[in-house]
């Protein structure tokens, strides 16, 4: 660990630096993982359009396909599925025969807008802990699905619009795949529907939208779906959906009291990150003698592993990812006539 983050001193790179680096590899482009003003960065060929969408197109970034290794001084850099947004990556490098995987952002439940979680064996794993407690169990992404639905349901009969809340980066997407888009318009803030394109492009499959920004500031709205980043709650956006229902699409959603925080009228669990349990599995998969542990509840990790004989520790960072709406979603880009 450095003044600017998880750095290589075999391959002179960083893996996510926190601040401006010659050379980065990035897991994937969430504002707490990918930041601006990097010389050249790598990613994968799927996460490249997002991370250009981030960094702009005079950015310097070169991709590498799953699976595929590049030489970087000596050091053997591979990107491996995260399940975690289009793209996302846990790195591989190697060196002499010893093999360590940052993993970045990752979960193993299903999601049809981005690759599966695949396990890398290695003898150091640096693994996130955002959900590391075990009071965070995902329930079956199909109920939660079918929450949304009917929420969207008898907000359509009672002739109100339904807003919901979630990060236009990943999560909206992840939604809007599985969304039935019979039911009604669905209509988007224009950061979602930004990071929509890119996907779309990329070819995932997604329910039809309109931005807001296309129609009338009156709408129609009512027995409408909206999807819109957290960012976007109490802006001057907000105020053409007077008599709103509002929801919000988070594994957050889990605990008592975060919805009344939050200020909506429903929660809804659903995560792209790994809850206790995936946690769990996903480090065991690796094989790992050594475990460093970032993001979230790390302290509360380290000491189940190290109750159990795992050589654990803490890693500090700057960001705390889902928890930071600032940054860990693209900027919103208010769309207000």
């Amino acid at each position: 660990m450095t003044e600017r983050g998880l750095y290589c001193p075999a391959g002179d790179f960083y893996v996510d630096p926190w601040e401006a680096v010659d050379r980065a590899v990035i897991t994937h482009a969430h504002g707490d993982h990918a930041r601006p003003g990097s010389r050249h960065y790598l990613t994968t060929r799927k996460g490249e359009g997002v991370l250009r969408l981030r960094m702009g197109p005079e950015a310097s970034i070169q991709a590498l396909d799953y699976g595929e290794a590049g030489d970087m001084n000596g050091v053997r850099v591979s990107l491996h599925p995260a399940g975690h947004i289009l793209g996302s990556a846990q790195v591989g490098m190697e060196r002499a025969g010893e093999v360590w995987v940052v993993s970045g952002d990752y979960k193993l439940e299903s999601d049809p807008t981005c690759t599966p979680f695949e396990p890398v064996r290695c003898h150091t794993f640096v693994t996130e802990s955002t959900f590391g407690l075990p009071i965070y169990r995902w329930p079956a992404e199909a109920l939660v699905v079918a929450d949304i639905h009917d929420w969207w349901r008898d907000n359509r009969e009672a002739g109100k619009a339904s807003v919901l809340f979630a990060y236009a980066l990943g999560k909206a997407q992840r939604v809007l795949a599985q969304l039935d888009g019979n039911m009604g318009p669905i209509y988007t803030h224009g950061a979602v529907e930004r990071v929509n394109a890119v996907y779309r492009a990329g070819g995932i499959g997604l329910a039809q939208t309109r931005r807001t920004a296309d129609l009338p500031r009156t709408g129609p709205w009512d027995g409408a779906l909206i999807i819109a980043p957290p960012s976007a709650r109490g802006s001057l956006w907000m105020r053409r959906f007077a008599s709103a229902s509002t929801g919000f699409v988070s594994g957050w959603m889990q605990i008592r009291g975060t919805r009344r925080r939050r200020a909506v009228d429903r929660g809804f669990v659903l995560s792209d990150h790994a809850d206790w349990p995936g946690l769990l599995r996903a480090i065991e998969a690796t094989g790992a003698e050594n475990v460093w542990v970032t993001h979230g509840y790390s302290e509360v990790l380290v000491h189940w592993l190290r109750e159990r004989g795992r050589n654990a520790r803490v890693v500090a960072t700057r960001f705390e990812g889902e928890r930071d709406d600032a940054t860990s979603d693209v900027p919103a880009e208010e769309d207000v006539e």
